[in-house]
């Protein structure tokens, strides 16, 4: 009788034992679980405007340091990151320098609609070279006087290119100057060609000009001249960390994060 009492509580024990240890194996693989999936959660992946490169890069580091998400930018013509998007590049949030890219991913149902808002406006200015600093450029008509190289983004793909060319044939002088032109393949290859002195001049946002160290401001363009100048952003519907995107995107509409766009010259929509 004894023997079998001491079998029973050895198996008890032993049942037990082995319980505990399978409730721990099953809780570090739940907490390895839910450790991967908050690490998941804080990787945002974001295909954004060359243009918002200053801007956003320094919005970037204070989000990073405020919550401890880890983010991915992407930096490039819009028209270059909607092709991407189409091929099925991974990304979590979308913010593009035009409507027309979000309107073209908007119909081949690639964004999330729901979360597609307009964030940012911005002006479009022409820019001189150093050397060409005291150049008297009062109106944009004086362009048709000077024997020079005017750098523009590519119309087809470079938002500011497009802008610049409806604001060129908006004042009847694109057939003047088009062969004058150098084309960009983003807004910030402009500014470069004309901080290098390969352009004497070139048409960019008014924030990439504020950044430039070599380069001035001549002609700020009247805003009938073109198309407004509008960043919609959005979720991308195939995104792997749309609670995250959703996130940044509120994170970028807060009043800090509209400051620093102010600062770097962007006009923030209030909607």
């Amino acid at each position: 009788m004894k023997k079998i009492l001491s079998f029973l509580i050895v198996s008890i024990l032993a049942l037990g034992l082995f319980g505990c240890t399978n409730t721990k194996v099953e809780e570090k693989k739940e907490d390895a679980s839910n450790k991967k999936e908050s690490k998941e959660n804080l990787d945002i992946t974001v295909s954004a405007a060359a243009s918002l490169t200053e801007a956003l890069t320094e919005i970037q580091k204070k989000y990073e340091k405020e919550t401890g998400a880890k983010l991915s930018i992407t930096f490039d013509a819009s028209g270059t990151l909607q092709k991407q998007i189409e091929q099925g590049a991974p990304t979590d949030l979308f913010i593009s320098a035009s409507k027309k890219n979000m309107d073209k991913l908007q119909e081949e149902k690639l964004i999330d609609n729901d979360t597609r808002k307009d964030l940012l406006g911005n002006k479009l200015v022409l820019i001189v070279s150093e050397e060409n600093r005291d150049k008297k450029v009062e109106k944009i008509s004086d362009l048709k006087n000077m024997n020079f190289k005017l750098a523009i983004g590519e119309p087809e793909s470079v938002p500011a290119g497009k802008y610049a060319k409806e604001a060129i044939e908006y004042y009847k002088l694109w057939d003047v100057l088009k062969d004058k032109i150098v084309y960009g393949k983003s807004v910030k290859q402009v500014a470069k060609y004309v901080e290098s002195g390969e352009a004497a001049a070139g048409i960019v946002y008014n924030n990439d000009a504020k950044v430039l160290k070599k380069s001035y401001i001549k002609y700020t363009f009247d805003e009938k001249s073109h198309n407004p100048i509008v960043y919609p952003m959005a979720v991308v519907k195939n995104s792997k960390n749309k609670e995250g995107a959703k996130k940044f995107a509120k994170y970028i509409q807060t009043k800090e994060a509209k400051d620093i766009f102010i600062k770097y010259g962007f006009n923030p929509i209030e909607k």
